[in-house]
């Protein structure tokens, strides 16, 4: 039997009848008469040379060959979905299918526990696989098809890639309770500039923000893998660091060790955008990703008017 003799209606009905256990009631499932799912399986049978139901007055049940033709034929059925579904992303339909979705290390955490309910209400045949790395392993996973699209920090070197804005987070200070920089007054983000500022790791796309927001120099200040462990040598007395809006508590430090404070106006702050590549076919729906994220921008950032 060649490919020109298979039909993805007859894997249809074969599939219809293994789940039904009936041909009649996969019939009516098939919206055909019996009698022609019928005959239509008797002819795929005599095509593969394999019998792939037992039949008898009361019950179907697949023959072991039969299980294998059905959970492959299963397989077939999903991914000519998945190329339906590709065609009407093309066309700039909402999105379907699966998506690797990535964001950098210091929004992921804190960003995807607010928008996964409102994102998967409005993408509801969106299949999502999330991960979080460090800008450059990101850019990297685009470029070699292993991430679809992803949340990123301005500015990127985008070459290949499409980018659209989607909010201004602010920066924060977090500072020991005791600390001078934890009383009141004017804050800036220059008068933060020194020993006592702690960074992220080189590599880490925040790290360069707060150094160029502070206008200090690279090696100042020691270093943590994580803005948890940032938080926690805070709250050790060790020094003061930023913290992207998203990245705050809710609610002071219950323990009294630290202090969050927000800048004056016009304080430091990064933009994030959604990247994705630029000759992505479902460049449409991922455009319409960009605008719902820009449309559910959290509490406390600053939605970018559209995109660039």
């Amino acid at each position: 039997m060649n490919l020109a003799g298979l039909s993805l209606r007859d894997l249809e009905y074969v599939v219809a009848v293994a789940e039904e256990g009936h041909f009649g009631r996969a019939a009516e499932r098939c919206n055909v008469s019996q009698p022609t799912l019928s005959v239509q399986v008797r002819k795929l049978e005599g095509a593969l040379g394999l019998a792939l139901f037992e039949r008898s007055n009361r019950r179907v049940l697949l023959t072991e060959s039969g299980q294998a033709i059905v959970r492959q034929a299963r397989t077939v059925l999903a991914e000519a979905q998945r190329l339906l579904a590709l065609a009407s992303e093309g066309k700039g339909s909402p999105l379907t299918g699966r998506l690797a979705l990535a964001a950098i290390q210091t929004l992921g955490p804190y960003f995807f526990p607010l928008i996964l309910r409102p994102l998967r209400t409005a993408f509801p045949l969106l299949s999502l696989s999330l991960s979080e790395s460090r800008t450059a392993e990101i850019v990297d996973g685009l470029r070699e098809g292993r991430i679809d699209a992803a949340l990123v920090s301005l500015p990127l070197n985008h070459g290949g890639l499409a980018i659209s804005p989607l909010f201004i987070e602010p920066f924060h200070l977090a500072c020991p309770a005791e600390h001078s920089l934890a009383q009141g007054g004017g804050l800036s983000a220059g008068s933060i500039a020194g020993p006592d500022l702690l960074l992220l790791d080189e590599g880490n796309c925040l790290r360069d923000q707060a150094i160029a927001a502070c206008g200090a120099g690279s090696s100042v200040g020691r270093h943590a893998t994580s803005l948890e462990t940032l938080r926690s040598m805070v709250a050790a007395g060790a020094g003061y660091t930023l913290l992207p809006a998203l990245a705050v508590p809710a609610a002071p430090d219950p323990s009294g060790l630290t202090v969050v404070r927000s800048f004056d106006v016009d304080g430091p702050g990064r933009t994030i955008a959604l990247a994705w590549r630029a000759s992505d076919p479902r460049a449409g729906g991922l455009s319409h990703l960009a605008a719902f994220f820009r449309a559910h921008a959290p509490e406390g950032t600053a939605a970018c008017r559209d995109a660039a």
